[in-house]
Formats: C-alpha cells, structure tokens, sequence
C-alpha cells in the first residue's frame, strides 16, 4: 500500500452506465473504488471488471463473516476476479480470520484483508442493546487486536478509533475509514463521522467517501476538493 493517504470513491450508484459516467468525470487522482454489497449483488463481477480495465483499484466490500470454509471459497473467489481489497467482519472469529488471510496469500492476485472492527452508524448505546457492556471503542480494539493476530493486512474504523490504532498498532497496518464527510455535508446514517482532514490526521491510509462526491451537483469539484483536504494535512 501506499504510504500516503488514498481516496476511495464508494460507488453507490444503481447501473453500470451511471457508474461509467462519474469514473469518466472524476480526476486521475482517484485511483480506488468501493464496490458495495448493494452495487456487487446487482451488478457482479462485471463492475469489477470494468474497473480493473480502467486502471483502478478495487476495494470489494462485503464484510464475509460466515464459517471458515464458507469464507475461504469467498476469498478465493474474490481474489480471483482482480481486486485489491477485501473487508471481512472481524467478529467472525480467530479460525475465520485466519482461514481468510492463508486463503488470500495463497491466491494469485492476493488481495489485501481488511477486517471491520465496529460498523460507524453504531455507537455505545447500540452495543448495550446487543447485549455489549463494552463502549464502541473497547470493543473495536478488542476485534482489532484479533484479527491483526490472525495475519489480517488491516482494519475498517472510525476515525475516532483511526488514531488509536495506529499509536497501538505502528505503521503496517493499512486503515479504512468510512464515515467520511466534508465540512457541511449530512451524517446520514452515520453516526461517527469525522473530516478528511481528520482522518489523514488520525493516520488513515484510505479514506472512504460516497454520497458527498457521488451525490454532487459537480462531482469531479468535490473530490477535488476533498484530495486537496487530504494532501493539505500530509
């Protein structure tokens, strides 16, 4: 992975030609996109495809948390159509975990495995009510911990938890953050959000962004925009 901080461009859009239109649009500073569980289930392989033709990264988010065996033939199928990066639900346990990083290496194309510690539109009150004693960010460290012990590449976290880890965990790890939203812009159904300037600051590696970019009245302004909050911290 690079060691400076990288966008990543959620594609939550419903067809292929609209997806098309804002690759199209976007600056070359983009090189990563997010290809959901939503977009993947109607669209498949095909928008992975097209993307590795375009010269992009693809970042495969289906967080897989099944049984070890399960998730392996998961992996191995991932790394077979081409993508860069994998989430995986950190929760699945330590056999899991582990099954899903031999798996990984021992493909071709072998995808880099980021494991997701605590969703961001949960916080402490949702974990009371799922029967967690532990506050968001004990929990995720916990998961943390875990799934780096397994040989895991990284982890999906908040920006709150974001530096956290990394004084915990050094520099390897690589650290998504979802829940990005520029100054301005709606929550959502987020509830940890944080800048682009905070995340680069809490030693992100990649930061994820949807609907402020893909939702614009001019696209390629806002993730111009956005890099140059990025790069203006580094």
């Amino acid at each position: 992975m690079n060691t400076k901080p990288e966008l990543a461009v959620a594609l939550d859009l419903p067809s292929r030609g609209e997806i098309q239109n804002l690759v199209r649009q976007l600056p070359p500073e983009v090189k990563w996109y997010k290809v959901g569980l939503e977009l993947f289930t109607a669209l498949g392989p095909p928008v992975v495809e097209y993307l590795k033709n375009n010269g992009s990264s693809v970042f495969l988010d289906l967080k897989l948390h099944d049984i070890p065996r399960t998730v392996e033939r998961a992996v191995t199928a991932a790394a077979h159509h081409g993508v860069d990066l994998l989430t995986i639900h950190a929760s699945g346990g330590p056999d899991m975990l582990a099954t899903a990083a031999s798996a990984a290496a021992k493909s071709q194309h072998n995808p880099k495995l980021v494991a997701v510690t605590a969703l961001t539109s949960l916080d402490d009150s949702d974990l009371r009510i799922l029967g967690l004693n532990s506050s968001v960010a004990e929990y995720a460290t916990s998961l943390a911990e875990t799934a780096l012990a397994a040989g895991i590449d990284g982890l999906v976290c908040s920006v709150l938890e974001a530096k956290a880890f990394r004084q915990k965990f050094g520099d390897k790890p690589i650290l998504v953050t979802p829940g990005i939203r520029p100054n301005g812009t709606d929550a959502g159904d987020q509830k940890r959000i944080a800048t682009p300037a905070d995340a680069v600051e809490a030693g992100a590696s990649i930061l994820v962004v949807g609907r402020a970019i893909v939702q614009a009245p001019d696209p390629a302004k806002a993730a111009a925009t956005i890099l140059e909050e990025m790069y203006a911290s580094v």
